[in-house]
């Protein structure tokens, strides 16, 4: 009788195959990829994800930030800290100083979101990328559910939702016209759940936001908002302090926090499993502009 004990893979393990290999297949099929980095959460598993598809040898592609100016202190902190650690290439693509040429305009509410994608699609053109691996989930927003790991964009940087390549098993096509790209996403069958475990497993260091601490807030729109140079009080706003954490780290004029006392990776762990709300739906108002607002910046050409 065979004592050869059975094989199981766990669920975590089957996620970084796949991801490893979607990285792996991008740079076999397409010349310029870069990763876009920024410091948050899903870009931090990213690049420990290509770390090891390329393991011994180093990341072989440069990552880009495309920086609003409107950042949380403690993230940009990080994001030079883990470049310099892993000695990357880091590219960044600034609003602020497309700002000053007059690429693009600011926006009337003075947040910085939408007007990141002309400032991307520059750098894209710029850089001659024709691969950009980005961070999204299929469970962050309905958008996000129904793109592809490859998802095509025209030569023009946008996307359309009605015209998208079918991957079946594990066969992903990059071919495109000159001035056309491909968004790849090795995260998309992920859950924050999933993300969490894996940060726990391999014990990766994030920036302290995602941990719960003391801040100043408004609540505006159901949401609590931490007061910032970016983000002030209006009047008539009661500021307290509030102990919270943030889910997701973007734009400091437009992301908000969520009340918490999870302090450690664990306990993170634990409130996310009983969380019933995705985190873009629980802390993020540009999402809350329409029903469709991520699918209308998508297709102008958005992460």
């Amino acid at each position: 009788m065979s004592t050869t004990a059975a094989y199981r893979v766990s669920h975590l393990a089957e996620l970084e195959a796949e991801s490893i290999f979607v990285i792996r297949e991008v740079v076999a099929e397409l010349e310029r990829p870069a990763l876009l980095f920024s410091g948050g959460k899903d870009s931090i598993v990213m690049l420990r994800l290509a770390q090891k598809a390329f393991a011994p040898a180093g990341v072989p592609f440069p990552v880009m930030h495309v920086d609003t100016g409107h950042n949380f202190p403690e993230v940009l902190a990080f994001r030079d800290a883990r470049v310099n650690q892993l000695r990357l290439q880091l590219l960044v693509a600034s609003v602020p100083e497309a700002l000053e040429k007059g690429l693009v305009r600011a926006p009337a509410d003075g947040t910085r979101n939408r007007i990141q994608t002309p400032v991307l699609l520059e750098a894209v053109e710029k850089y001659r990328f024709n691969a950009l691996f980005g961070g999204a989930r299929r469970d962050e927003e309905k958008a996000r559910a129904k793109e592809r790991i490859f998802s095509f964009r025209d030569e023009f940087g946008q996307w359309d939702p009605k015209n998208q390549r079918p991957e079946l098993w594990s066969l992903y096509n990059g071919r495109h016209h000159a001035g056309e790209s491909i968004r790849v996403f090795p995260l998309s069958n992920w859950t924050e759940l999933d993300v969490w475990h894996y940060i726990a497993r391999e014990r990766l260091t994030l920036p302290s936001i995602y941990f719960a601490h003391e801040r100043q807030v408004v609540e505006r729109d159901g949401m609590l908002y931490g007061v910032n140079e970016f983000l002030p009080a209006r009047d008539g706003e009661r500021v307290f302090t509030a102990r919270v954490r943030y889910r997701t780290v973007g734009d400091a004029s437009c992301t908000a926090a969520v009340a918490s006392d999870a302090d450690t990776v664990d306990k993170v762990i634990e409130e996310v499993a009983a969380t019933r709300i995705t985190e873009r739906g629980a802390t993020r108002g540009d999402d809350r502009v329409s029903e469709a607002a991520m699918e209308d910046r998508k297709r102008e050409g958005y992460f």
